[in-house]
């Protein structure tokens, strides 16, 4: 692009916002950001860090063209607010107007949706204080050096003033923002930026904000002097028959794509980029993938679009998966063939209509035949991972430390830790994703085979066994019907932290007894009308499961998960959402009438974790009558596969 340029930086140049302290016309300014979606900004987390770490409710102000307005932290991807330094991967956060975006009227950046790094000449945007105003500035600048999978290094030979941090870099050679500014180095010239391709890590997030810059671009939205981001970089787009996948092409096609359900997971997106491709596609280019856009986005030659055959093959591909589920994409089909009538090559016509989904991507049938139930592995038959989560002992919220655990399952050695945590200060509940999501995901892809994903186990003490592990995703938590959750792909399962170590005796012949049966039924936990006693518990039958339409964590359901512990039980169910009222519910008996049809059909215990995998795959799959087992938690303890012991004292919380 070159006569175009002034007229797209303009563009990037209004989209540019900065940041400042909600009251007062002169507070210092925090830094910078860009609006990439009505309503939506993007900056760096280390401009709200500081103001924003004791309290991340707090109201700020986000000004730019035409913009003056409150704003919050919708979320950010840092870990550790508290950290010294913030790690260039989390180093995004995304921030909300208050009220309406449609009450605004601003411009929004076009946002690449290639991963690639990007190197070579680039425009910065950005805000910095010369008082008594803030001002914008422009920087020309060069990204001469990556560090994979997000960091780009600027060139030292460029200055960026103070305040920069947090806008946009601009590639002017595809019209797309690239990056945002991280840092200026100390005592230097130069610095880093992060690649606009971590914005995916945001998970579900992510796929509303593209959804709402998609949607947004897709409308034709022109600047006062009617300039559109898409008209500029098109302009340079020699003309053709039709064979050019063009910048307009590209727009359209990302906006009927935020239309359509979202993707399960990035394998099903990999696979039907592979297919659209005939598997030409690079070693780490399936990172992270959680939007139909993002596979588009692999779907280049270097900066340049392939034929447009490709894209369109890509496009009929997510047509026939979203129709398979009941989606609707008939736009979206009427589309690709008014497209596919302008390529000139008819005789190619047909490498584009001819598409079939792989069978692994075929769905399951609402009344096929029974599947393959894997059994959990025992001693020596198979690999399993464990996160160990240990409380930290000291004051305030509940916080852990976490280990991971790789037991080989060939019984030639004990499990071996694979990885721990290393902040020195744990992480809330609903902070573990983020941090495990690395390290255990890397694990889980290295040891899973395909069509027998490894299973998973959770060791948490027993008043946490509410933790919703099986519906963490490694991008976000969300319910079951995201396709994406642990719980859909492999069997997860709870352990007792308690248990580390030695089984006692207890809970070592309870499990030898019901191992033996072939036969079970569930237990009404705790029993109606019956006071609850350790004698009650340590008596009842060896083939009879117990099963609670209540929380593990508290009042009822806590005591009963304790005296089942104690009393040597292995397996357990229980509902996280149910109701820790005494009255029980109309729900209630439908829980506990589906759980006794679901352990009726068991010849073994170790048949009942991949069981309830395939009930939470039916829900990933909209089966409205699987919904009951949606807060199902199951503990599958097994005493001949202990815990790991504790290594070394407790470790207590830092000061």
């Amino acid at each position: 692009m070159t006569e175009n340029n002034e007229r797209l930086y303009a563009l990037a140049r209004a989209a540019t916002v900065h940041l400042l302290a909600a009251e007062g016309d002169d507070r210092p300014l925090w830094g910078s950001g860009f609006f990439v979606a009505p309503g939506w900004v993007l900056t760096a987390a280390h401009v709200l860090r500081r103001h924003l770490a004791a309290d991340q409710s707090l109201v700020f102000r986000v000004r730019g063209e035409g913009v003056d307005a409150e704003a919050r932290l919708e979320r950010w991807l840092l870990t550790d607010p508290g950290r010294a330094t913030v790690p260039l991967e989390e180093d995004l956060a995304l921030v909300r107007l208050a009220g309406d975006p449609e009450q605004y009227q601003h411009e929004c950046v076009w946002l690449a949706d290639r991963a690639a790094l990007r190197s070579g000449a680039v425009k910065v945007f950005g805000y910095y204080p010369e008082p008594p105003h803030t001002h914008a500035r422009a920087v020309d600048a060069e990204i001469n050096g990556q560090e994979p999978p997000y960091g780009l290094i600027i060139k030292p030979d460029i200055d960026f003033p103070a305040g920069v941090s947090g806008g946009p870099l601009l590639d002017p050679g595809t019209g797309a923002v690239v990056g945002l500014v991280k840092s200026r180095r100390k005592q230097q010239d130069g610095g880093k930026a992060v690649a606009i391709s971590a914005l995916r890590r945001f998970g579900q997030t992510y796929r509303t904000v593209m959804a709402a810059h998609d949607e947004w671009h897709g409308g034709d939205p022109r600047s006062e002097n009617g300039d559109n981001w898409t008209d500029l970089q098109e302009a340079e787009i020699p003309a053709d028959r039709g064979e050019r996948w063009t910048p307009r092409d590209r727009c359209a096609a990302l906006r009927l794509l935020a239309a359509l359900p979202a993707p399960p997971d990035t394998p099903t997106v990999e696979l039907l980029v592979r297919r659209t491709r005939s598997g030409n596609v690079g070693p780490g280019e399936t990172r992270e993938l959680p939007a139909w856009r993002d596979g588009h986005g692999m779907l280049y030659e270097g900066t340049r679009p392939l034929d447009a055959f490709t894209p369109l093959r890509y496009l009929k591909y997510v047509e026939a998966y979203t129709r398979s589920r009941g989606g609707d994409c008939d736009e979206l089909a009427r589309w690709i063939q008014r497209r596919l009538g302008r390529h000139p090559r008819r005789d190619m016509h047909d490498f584009v209509r001819d598409v079939r989904l792989p069978p692994e991507l075929e769905p399951a049938p609402a009344d096929g035949p029974a599947r393959v139930v894997i059994p959990y592995p025992g001693p020596g038959e198979g690999p399993t991972v464990a996160v160990v989560l240990d409380p930290v002992i000291g004051p305030g919220p509940v916080r852990f430390y976490w280990q991971i655990w790789l037991d080989d399952g060939d019984g030639s050695g004990e499990p071996e830790m694979y990885d721990s945590e290393d902040s020195g200060h744990g992480y809330l509940p609903d902070e573990l994703v983020q941090p495990l999501r690395g390290p255990l995901g890397t694990l889980l892809r290295t040891k899973d085979r395909k069509g027998r994903p490894v299973p998973l186990e959770v060791a948490l003490p027993a008043e946490h066994f509410d933790t919703a592990v099986h519906r963490w995703r490694f991008d976000d938590i969300a319910q079951l019907n995201d396709t994406g959750h642990l719980g859909a792909r492999r069997q997860v399962v709870l352990r007792s932290l308690a248990r580390r170590g030695d089984p006692d005796k207890l809970w070592a012949d309870r499990w030898q007894a019901m191992t033996a049966q072939r036969r079970f039924g569930g237990w009404r936990t705790p029993p109606r009308g019956v006071p609850a006693s350790p004698g009650t518990y340590q008596e009842a039958a060896v083939d009879a499961i117990p099963v609670m339409c209540r929380p593990a964590g508290h009042g009822q359901g806590q005591t009963a998960m304790r005296l089942a512990l104690e009393s040597g039980h292995g397996v357990a169910l229980w509902s996280i959402d149910g109701k820790s009222a005494h009255a029980c519910t109309e729900a209630c008996d439908l829980l506990y009438a589906k759980a006794e049809e679901l352990l009726g059909s068991l010849g073994s215990p170790a048949e009942l974790p991949d069981r309830l995998r395939h009930l939470r795959q039916d829900i990933s799959e909209q089966r409205p009558d699987r919904a009951w087992a949606e807060p199902l938690a199951l503990l599958y303890d097994d005493p001949r596969r202990p815990l790991p012991g504790e290594e070394g004292n407790p470790l207590d919380a830092p000061r």
